[in-house]
């Protein structure tokens, strides 16, 4: 029986694609305040500014391709029963050839009612605009998370974490809670491979392995390694 792998992967592994982060820019994501584009607020006072700027999102990770990071993760599908929690909105995971992934802060490339949270809608293309509304009526808007909303894939993160045999930490800084406190949930019994080039502060605790590296380059050596050690 194969072991389980589970991992959690933030914006770091994306980054490498070309995929923009807010977080090394002091909070502003390409030009805008985070709160102007990733909350209920910002939503509510400039809707077209929010679709434009998630339009811009969607339209550069059509033209991104995954890394070797997410490649390593896919291809860990052969040898591990591997479920991915991804703090990301990109598809990278899945165009990688990963099979089993929890989106906790939603999908890019899905829009969703305004009036019924409910109805979610597969994009085809790279736009949105005002004027496009869902069977009820209502304007639909990206099904993304925003801040101060609540993480509805939470509670699924929470119970594939506690069957971890194994827990990976790939290309986030751990500071975004809910899914900064998932690695506290693992058992101790249960060894954790954090990987970053800014290792973040992850409380000590037996079978823990630091690299401090690119998720790319790191993700390729510990793949090598948990092959050694556990097939």
């Amino acid at each position: 029986m194969k072991k389980r792998l589970v991992v959690l992967t933030g914006a770091g592994i994306s980054a490498e694609s070309g995929i923009a982060t807010f977080r090394d820019a002091d909070g502003l994501w390409e030009g805008h305040d985070v709160m102007d584009v990733a909350s209920p607020q910002g939503w509510r006072r400039n809707p077209e500014l929010v679709l434009n700027f998630y339009n811009e999102r969607r339209k550069n990770a059509h033209a991104v391709k995954p890394n070797a990071g997410h490649l390593a993760l896919a291809e860990l599908e052969r040898d591990f029963d591997v479920c991915i929690i991804t703090q990301n909105v990109d598809d990278l995971h899945e165009r990688a050839g990963s099979t089993q992934v929890v989106h906790l802060h939603g999908k890019l490339f899905e829009s969703r009612s305004t009036l019924d949270e409910n109805l979610v809608y597969q994009m085809e293309g790279w736009q949105l605009n005002l004027g496009d509304k869902c069977e009820r009526g209502s304007q639909l808007r990206p099904n993304i998370v925003w801040f101060g909303e609540a993480v509805p894939m939470m509670d699924r993160a929470m119970e594939e974490t506690f069957k971890a045999d194994i827990f990976l930490v790939v290309g986030t800084s751990l500071l975004v809670y809910p899914a900064a406190g998932l690695v506290d949930l693992v058992s101790e019994e249960v060894p954790v491979y954090v990987i970053d080039p800014k290792l973040p502060n992850v409380r000590k605790r037996p079978n823990l392995h630091l690299f401090e590296e690119k998720a790319s380059t790191g993700m390729v050596k510990v793949a090598k390694l948990l092959r050694e050690q556990y097939l």
